[in-house]
């Protein structure tokens, strides 16, 4: 039984934390009745009752909240373990240490924040600490001064990973008092280059034998000359994303008792050294990410490394020529990835020797012409994974060839497999993924084909010239369910209404058809896959309307449906699909207004067409609310109304960020291994799904993909806007591209325009646009397509490096500018384009001047005379009125006259 102190310290303990209990454990809910030695995560000594142990490491639970100091009653712990929770960021209390006895601290993964308290150099026994963080939330915990470090000379173990250690400057006092320290992580801890040395001082250390250095600053000159003279002890190396350069040193060498060693992501040139092969216990040796340019393979085959390496990448580095012969004498190996260099010769049948092989990744090389046949694969038992993707290969097998392998992983994408589909992919029963797109297939699917992705996790047949339809029967998912579908650019047609009943899986993240010529309405079954991420149904023949059940896809973060006929309106259900990040609704029939949920619940789109339909109305202010918002279309429609002041409010295109150069989705396909327990490769894969779209560039349409999120877009062409362009449009400076043209525009164009700097092409063409072009215009130096043709805009236009070098139809059909391009200078009469067209509108006015008014002197003579010859009252009254006015002219004339003449005589 536990002391009742102790068990009342854990209450208060547990008093102080939100606890959430995870996979079906109790956790802290168990923390109840009198024996705490029997609670969840608490060990006591068996003969004295004190509690010893206290492990609440988050794999079970999640604990939340902050530590209480009442676990200072329990004196006699030895072990504290609050691993992988959340504490909110909160700084590591110091009271822990008081806690004398400890001698495994763990708080690492605990979103920690602040520097570490230097009373943790009390506990005096501590044989294990671990303060390390992670990726999602690096360098929260820092580290200053770290003379503490010094008191903990039992330290066995010890893992700062994650923290900032850019200012641990006393290192070299620190470390050489740790001499029993046997395990050292300091991985991504911003580690300068000047850190030799406190590298020299520690090599009065024998116990070192795992040492991890990566994603660091260390140079080869402050590592190198500590590591050859201590590193006879060291198991395991860790040199990785460091700023390591110049050829790998035979000291190397020196390193007997090394199992694992990587230097990838560096710099490292020439060739692997001789001496690496005789590193007797080495098994894992990766160079990936490098600038090696050979092997460095030794005739001596003796040498016991090529008899004990299990696992060599030498991926992303600059090796040319052939796959080396000798590569056969590397007997042991498991893992060969020579992917993504520059190999472009042949490929020994001896690989096929490799009998321990279970991994084989060539991929993005240029092997062309090179045909791999059976005998390359003579021996490989064993092989769970192939990699040939992107290297031209041509694979050329007899059609009843049965592989010696059972294949987990096959991805051959552009290599040269058809056109008939390849037999032998029948025979592999136990596949989880398979890419076989570009590979110049053109076949039918058989319906056996279909029952076989009962087996496989993800597919991707793209880019192929496939066809077929959609079975009615569905498939066999006795080992799992599909999870990622990719069967783009293909020829499959038909109906996608059985795709519910055929893929009946909640598994589903991605479905991709398009660019295929599938018809017909949609089915409104999305419901049954909460778990999708993107899908993809672009450019087919599909009509109706957009399904209802789309809005069910909480996690869906990209929706395509480009070039279909999908009509009506947009069903209101879609705004609960608030991870949407990419959302193409361009060339279908879609009408109404664009709704105002579009900017309040999306609030997380980069990209948004509605190019091409009949969506009417005015744009509506809360599309304002896409602060990320990257690529905005609404181009030809039918949207009247003003261009929105508040443009300003998208934040992304106002202020320098940091954006992706393609706009992605990251897709994790869990897999299982029901066939084989004693190897699995991985339990999961990533998979990035990049975007593509269609947009407007420079008067033409170009498709984007892997540059589309370098992208800033707004085309508001082709609709019926009116008013002026608003200056709040000036405030987005990284925008790229402005479409305005094809509208109703009027007033000029705004003087501070020259703040858009990113602008590469402008297009204010066929508007209503007055004044002068404004001189900042030529102060945009990336400005690569303008047009600002049929406005009525004068002037002269303005000077610079830029716009006297466009073509003069940029500003043709307008009234009065003048300078080059247009005119030599503007000294000179109107130009002539220009004067042709106020000549035709002149003589168009006297045309129209000289008809109206023979027009009207008819109109009024024969109104006044006809009058006059019909009716004979009007013309007496008229005549009478004549003489009256002809007597009172003569003598008003008379009177005026005798006056004048006395005048003259007096």
């Amino acid at each position: 039984m536990c002391k009742e102190s102790e068990r009342q310290a854990l209450l208060d303990f547990k008093q102080s934390l939100q606890v959430v209990d995870r996979a079906g454990f109790e956790g802290l809910s168990s923390w109840d009745g009198k024996d705490c030695c029997a609670w969840m995560g608490v060990l006591c000594n068996s003969l004295t009752g004190y509690v010893e142990m206290l492990q609440l490491s988050g794999y079970f639970w999640l604990v939340a909240g902050t530590i209480s100091p009442s676990l200072l009653k329990l004196q006699h712990l030895s072990v504290l373990d609050l691993s992988q929770n959340d504490f909110n960021g909160t700084l590591i209390p110091d009271f822990i240490g008081s806690l004398k006895n400890l001698t495994h601290l763990d708080l690492s993964l605990a979103n920690f924040r602040g520097p570490i308290p230097s009373q943790l150099g009390n506990l005096s026994k501590l044989e294990i600490l671990s303060l390390g963080g992670d990726f999602v939330n690096p360098k929260l915990v820092s580290v200053g001064n770290l003379e503490w470090l010094s008191h903990l000379t039992s330290l066995k173990y010890l893992d700062l990973s994650f923290t900032n250690l850019s200012k641990a400057s006393d290192w070299s006092q620190v470390v050489n008092q740790l001499p029993f320290l046997g395990s050292l992580t300091m991985k991504d801890c911003d580690l300068p280059s000047a850190f030799s040395s406190f590298l020299s001082l520690v090599n009065s250390s024998t116990s070192l034998t795992d040492l991890d250095l990566s994603g660091n600053y260390l140079t080869s000159s402050a590592i190198y000359p500590w590591l050859f003279n201590v590193s006879s002890n060291l198991e395991f190396l860790d040199l990785s994303r460091n700023h390591l350069k110049g050829p790998i040193p035979e000291s190397f060498g020196n390193m007997v008792n090394v199992v694992y060693l990587s230097v990838s992501h560096n710099q490292i040139e020439g060739g692997i050294c001789s001496s690496f092969w005789s590193m007797c216990s080495l098994k894992y040796l990766g160079i990936e990410s490098n600038h090696l340019s050979a092997f460095g393979f030794v005739q001596n085959t003796s040498l016991c490394a090529a008899h004990s390496l299990e696992d060599l990448t030498l991926a992303e580095n600059q090796l040319m020529g052939s796959v080396p012969n000798e590569m056969a004498n590397l007997s042991s190996l498991i893992t060969l990835d020579l992917g993504y260099n520059h190999l472009n010769g042949t490929i020994s049948k001896s690989i096929g020797q490799l009998s321990d092989l279970r991994v084989l990744q060539l991929a993005g090389n240029s092997f062309d012409n090179v045909v791999i046949s059976e005998a390359h694969f003579s021996n490989l038992t064993k092989l769970k994974k192939l990699d040939l993707s992107y290297s031209s290969l041509t694979l050329k097998f007899n059609s009843d060839w049965i592989p010696p392998f059972q294949l987990h992983y096959i991805f051959l994408c552009s290599c040269k497999l058809g056109p008939r589909f390849p037999e032998w992919l029948r025979t592999q029963a136990k596949v989880f993924a398979l890419d076989i797109s570009a590979a110049k297939i053109s076949d039918s699917l058989s319906i056996s084909f279909w029952d076989f992705l009962g087996r496989v996790k993800y597919l991707n047949l793209s880019f192929n010239q496939i066809n077929g339809t959609f079975p009615n029967t569905r498939v066999d998912s006795s080992y799992g369910f599909l999870q990622s579908l990719i069967l783009s650019n293909n020829k499959f047609f038909g109906s996608i209404s059985s795709i519910c009943s055929f893929f009946n899986t909640a598994d589903f993240n991605l479905i991709d058809l398009s660019n295929n010529q599938f018809s017909g309405v949609v089915p409104d079954c999305f419901a049954q896959f909460p778990n999708l991420i993107a899908l993809n149904l672009a450019d087919n023949n599909l009509s109706g309307p957009i399904p209802n059940s789309l809005g069910s896809l909480a996690s869906l973060q990209m929706l395509n449906l480009r070039g279909n006929r999908f009509s009506g309106k947009l069903p209101s259900s879609l705004q609960n699909c608030t991870k949407l990040k990419f959302f193409d609704l361009s060339n279908n029939r879609l009408s109404g207004t664009i709704s105002l949920w579009i900017g309040q619940n999306l609030s997380s789109l980069v990209f948004l067409s509605l190019q091409n339909n009949q969506f009417h109305g005015k744009i509506p202010n809360q599309l304002c609310k896409l602060k990320y918002i990257q690529i905005l279309d609404l181009s030809l429609n039918k949207i009247s109304g003003t261009i929105p002041r508040c443009l300003s409010n998208f934040t992304f295109m106002t202020q320098k960020v940091n954006s992706d150069q393609t706009i992605e989705h990251l897709l994790t396909i869990v897999l299982s291994n029901p066939f084989e327990k004693t190897f699995i490769l991985n339990t999961s894969i990533e998979l990035n799904y990049v975007d593509e779209a269609l947009l407007m560039w420079k008067g033409t349409k170009q498709m984007y993909a892997k540059i589309l999120g370098l992208l800033f877009v707004i085309d508001l062409s082709g609709n019926k806007l009116t008013g002026e362009i608003p200056e709040e449009i000036t405030s987005l400076r990284e925008l790229v591209a402005l479409n305005l043209s094809r509208n109703l525009l009027s007033g000029k164009i705004p003087l501070k325009i020259g703040q858009l700097r990113q602008l590469q092409s402008l297009d204010l063409s066929r508007n209503n646009f007055s004044g002068c072009i404004p001189p900042s215009l030529s102060e945009l130096t990336f400005l690569g397509s303008l047009d600002l043709s049929y406005n009525y805009l004068s002037g002269k236009i303005p000077t610079g490096s830029q716009l006297q070098l466009f073509d003069p139809s940029t500003f043709s059909h307008n009234h009065g500018l003048c300078g080059p391009p247009v005119t030599p200078n503007c000294s000179m009469e109107t130009p002539q384009g220009q004067l042709e067209r106020g000549e035709d509108d002149f003589d168009e006015f006297m045309k129209w001047f000289y008809a109206g008014m023979g027009l009207g002197f008819v109109v009024g003579f024969w109104g006044f005379c006809g009058a006059f010859l019909l009716k004979r009252s009007w013309r007496h009254s008229y005549f009478r009125f004549l003489d009256k006015v002809k007597d009172w002219l003569y003598v008003t004339y008379a009177l005026q006259k005798a006056r004048l003449e006395r005048r003259i005589q007096t």
